[in-house]
């Protein structure tokens, strides 16, 4: 079960909450994939007259957590002041913080992320960092307090799934007991299992469920797939072999004629 900021949660799939079709399809899909966590833009639910509350009613209604992040932001000063108002919004310390670098790839500015963060955890919040698979600035993230991290899988919204998955295993490796989320590029259940089953905690998703042709059954199969990635990795799958290995083994067998 995964655990982020001494809350442990049952459920390891984290759902966005833009472009779905409708706030009841969104509701119908958090309720039948029983996810307890949700991420929403404040600048998104802020717009509009009374779009905001509306959803931060609708959220409520619910009983799940929602982690708001900074999305869209391009500056340490846009990313720490939007984080300064989702707190007063949301009425959370949680924070998923986006500093973007470039307006193409939506890559994280990797230099403004880092102090960015060590601003916000300075200032009492709990932060979730949007950041690459390297292993230098997941070190520099949890030096300067953040507690759980957040590399990308590939481009958001691209559905490419895992570019890099020696670095998410390497990743892993290095930091054993902290919290990893796959954070954007996953378009299908099946990657989304196997990034837990090379031992991360949680997998974030936003468009390949919304965009998808039924958003409901997507973030069913989405929760059944990331649960059974996870219990295949608790589970120490086999090791890859370069030869055959037979399931039935001839030595010590009578041959019969």
């Amino acid at each position: 079960m995964p655990n982020f900021y001494n809350v442990e949660f049952d459920n390891a799939l984290l759902l966005g909450t833009a472009q779905y079709p409708s706030p009841a399809i969104l509701t119908d899909a958090i309720r039948h994939s029983q996810v307890q966590i949700v991420t929403a833009s404040l600048r998104r639910e802020a717009g509009g007259s009374g779009a905001g509350q509306n959803f931060w009613d609708m959220i409520k209604g619910l009983g799940i957590r929602v982690l708001p992040n900074t999305a869209s932001c391009y500056s340490v000063k846009e990313a720490v002041t939007t984080a300064h108002m989702a707190r007063e919004v949301f009425d959370t310390r949680w924070i998923k913080l986006e500093v973007i670098g470039n307006s193409d790839t939506l890559q994280p500015d990797i230099f403004g992320l880092v102090e960015a963060a060590r601003i916000l955890c300075e200032d009492g919040f709990e932060v979730f960092p949007y950041t690459t698979e390297d292993l230098v600035l997941a070190d520099k993230l949890l030096q300067v307090g953040c507690e759980v991290l957040m590399p990308w899988g590939s481009p958001i919204g691209s559905g490419r799934g895992l570019n890099n998955p020696y670095g998410i295993r390497t990743l892993r490796a290095h930091f054993p007991d902290v919290p990893l989320i796959i954070d954007a590029g996953i378009g299908l259940p099946s990657q989304a299992a196997q990034a837990m089953e090379l031992g991360c905690d949680a997998v974030l998703l936003n468009t390949a469920v919304a965009k998808s042709g039924d958003p409901v059954t997507m973030a069913k199969a989405f929760a059944d797939a990331i649960s059974a990635g996870r219990a295949a990795f608790l589970s120490t799958p086999i090791e890859m072999s370069d030869m055959a290995q037979p399931s039935t083994p001839v030595i010590g067998k009578a041959f019969l004629a």
